[in-house]
């Protein structure tokens, strides 16, 4: 069956007209760039093609520590079985080669074990020596100095095997990035202007009443860069400094701090706009150290901000308050911040012209003042209007006269 031929030219369809429009070239987001250091101070970082494996041999104390959790319960308990199972071997040898196996013994000779006649006493017997319970079925005599040196070596292999497991479990456990989990950073970080300079400025708090000793604040910029040589470097490291009297970059992070840096010609921010920073591919990382005053362990607490993180034109709010003698900290503001205004040019731009940052402020203010007129403009319409409402309201609710004819024709005013 032919299918029916439109009534409307082909020229006129809906699909004919469209094609002939030209169409806006469509851009594609910029590919997000893998970050070096995670939020949670993660480094994303592989390592491959390692030829030298046996390196990690060679230290394995560090190697169980870093080994996860599973791996290193697996590795205890596996340590101790096959000890167990070795000296159970070996005990069982002993008595064995001194006939205590030997159904057919004779009575008088006395055992180098007593109560030890398999494999499976002997391994419990074992296991009674280098845990040291002893329960006292089994027990060791004078008749076997061969006995007596299998106990000695046992009992030193048990010291060595516990300290060594033990003290993997403890570094485990208070490890110093378990400390780091209650040092937090600020979800973004912000450039305003402070002092009449533009500054790059974050917060960072601990949680806990606990302080950290000798706390130092690092701040690195990363990014790839090419040399005049033509040499690619992928991560370049340049180290920034931080607004602190003190060379050391020390802190007393009693209450949330906020960090700043001020962008001057030594800064990597200083040829950076606005627009500049958003279309760079580089990445700050910030790192906090310091010795935890209970346990005297170095911690160290990381994150990074990429240009998409970092807000121009943006301060954080204050957290800190008093309140009947006491400083009280809302957390909840913690990374809050609020727009204020700052020139969208470069630090440089802005040295070279500073009636930029005065054109700026004048803006701003004036823009304050016109919300200011709005706002009281507006409160007094709202004002007006509830006063007219009221006055209706209130001629409504008035009592009407009436008046009545009497007879003679005088008029009676009567109110009801």
């Amino acid at each position: 069956m032919l299918a029916r031929k439109s009534i409307i030219p082909e020229e006129f369809v809906l699909p004919a007209i469209t094609s002939g429009i030209p169409r806006k070239p469509r851009f594609r987001d910029r590919p997000r760039k893998a970050r070096f250091i995670a939020k949670n101070g993660a480094c994303n970082l592989a390592h491959k093609n390692i030829r030298e494996q046996g390196r990690f041999l060679q230290d394995v104390f560090t190697t169980l520590v870093d080994l996860k959790w599973r791996f290193t319960l697996v590795i205890f308990t596996m340590t101790f079985l096959c000890s167990w199972l070795l000296f159970a071997m070996v005990w069982w040898l002993v008595a064995f080669g001194h006939g205590d196996l030997d159904p057919n013994r004779r009575s008088a000779i006395e055992q180098c074990v007593t109560n030890v006649k398999s494999f499976t006493s002997a391994f419990l017997f074992s296991i009674e020596v280098q845990v040291t319970i002893g329960f006292g079925g089994r027990m060791i005599t004078e008749q076997c100095p061969i006995a007596i040196t299998v106990l000695i070596v046992q009992n030193i292999a048990s010291l060595i095997i516990n300290a060594i497991m033990l003290g993997c479990i403890f570094m485990k456990t208070a490890q110093s990035h378990r400390r780091a989990e209650t040092l937090i950073f600020s979800r973004h970080a912000v450039v305003v202007v402070r002092n009449n300079r533009l500054c790059f400025m974050l917060r960072v708090g601990d949680l806990r009443k606990s302080m950290i000793i000798g706390a130092a604040v690092r701040l690195q910029v990363v990014k790839k860069t090419t040399t005049p040589e033509g040499e690619v470097i992928p991560i370049h490291q340049i180290d920034i400094q931080t607004e602190s009297p003190i060379k050391s970059n020390s802190i007393f992070l009693l209450a949330p701090l906020i960090i700043c840096h001020v962008i001057d010609k030594t800064s990597p921010f200083y040829d950076l706009s606005a627009g500049d920073l958003q279309s760079s591919d580089l990445e700050v990382i910030v790192i906090l150290e310091g010795v935890v005053e209970t346990t005297g362990i170095t911690t160290q607490a990381r994150t990074s901000y990429v240009s998409e993180e970092i807000l121009w034109g943006h301060r954080f709010v204050p957290i800190v308050t008093e309140e009947e003698g006491v400083y009280s900290v809302d957390y909840s503001k913690f990374g809050n911040t609020t727009k204020v205004a700052t020139p969208r040019c470069s630090a440089r731009e802005l040295d070279e012209k500073p009636s930029i940052l005065i054109q700026t402020l004048q803006k701003s203010e004036l823009s304050h003042q016109n919300s200011l007129r709005k706002r009281n403009s507006m409160r007094r319409n709202n004002s007006m209007r509830r006063n007219n409402s009221m006055r209706r309201n209130n001629s409504s609710l008035m009592i009407p006269k009436v008046q009545f004819l009497t007879p003679e024709g005088s008029q009676n005013t009567s109110e009801t």
